[in-house]
């Protein structure tokens, strides 16, 4: 199956889109660090009496304090205003100090401290990703399935931390006869977001898992477009926590399409 201008089009301004996001400053290359918070109040900056001790950036930056209702607010060391954080798991609160952006992520009830370097080095030296020739018959329209009432999943990360979700929906689809069906752990219902892990991790795909998102999603049906599996943060950087695939997303076959892990 040839692939069409429009398509092959569409696919390159979506590649560099991604290698801009990754490269941005709110992106996943330049991350210098991540630290658990816990009640209480604690000092952060470059240098070595803080609590949380940075490797770049101001010999101090401010004080985080985390009631016992997990609330978090910042105070920082300019002697400005504290700011209460609006802390969101799907969209971490974020402030800049100097070079610095930093983020509050919450999982599993437990904030942890995000720091990066805006003025790093590193994403102008990332090199870009690695991917598999278009294959349009990658491309598939599959059934979008609800179910009755939401299913409660449990799903482990690569920090070996569980997780539950629940997923209202499965995409259904046949390959060379066999019926397969995955699970949307993630993303919105306009982004459907689906953990998954093929034959190919054992030798050329992230080991762990690839992210691959939902589109165009009709009432009945949505688009599963595989050259557009991206590796997951945690392929970036050690600073990231990352979904596995549950099981019914390992699927046993080959998907030589999207991109593949990342040359060391």
């Amino acid at each position: 199956m040839s692939a069409s201008r429009d398509y092959l089009a569409s696919l390159d301004a979506w590649k560099a889109q991604r290698l801009a996001n990754l490269k941005a400053d709110s992106g996943w290359l330049n991350i210098i660090g991540r630290y658990w918070l816990g009640p209480g109040s604690v000092t952060v900056g470059a240098a070595a009496d803080n609590d949380i001790v940075l490797t770049t950036g101001p010999a101090r930056v401010g004080t985080l304090t985390q009631d016992e209702a997990g609330q978090v607010s910042f105070t920082p060391a300019n002697g400005g205003d504290a700011l209460r954080l609006a802390l969101d798991k799907k969209n971490p609160p974020k402030f800049q100090i100097g070079r610095l952006l930093l983020e509050v992520t919450t999982l599993n009830g437990e904030n942890a401290l995000r720091v990066r370097d805006t003025q790093s080095k590193a994403p102008g030296a990332f090199p870009g990703i690695d991917s598999f020739g278009v294959k349009p018959e990658w491309r598939i329209v599959a059934d979008w399935v609800p179910y009755d009432q939401p299913r409660g999943v449990t799903v482990n990360t690569t920090k070996d931390i569980a997780t539950d979700v629940e997923v209202s929906h499965k995409a259904v689809f046949t390959l060379d006869g066999t019926r397969y069906e995955l699970l949307a752990t993630h993303g919105t219902p306009e982004a459907p977001q689906f953990v998954i892990r093929d034959l190919t991790s054992r030798d050329t795909t992230y080991p762990a898992s690839r992210f691959l998102y939902g589109e165009d999603v009709t009432a009945d049906t949505i688009v599963l477009d595989f050259n557009k599996a991206i590796n997951p943060p945690c392929a970036f950087t050690d600073h990231a926590v990352c979904p596995l695939p549950p099981p019914e997303n390992i699927l046993p076959i080959r998907i030589e399409a999207g991109e593949k892990r990342l040359a060391r």
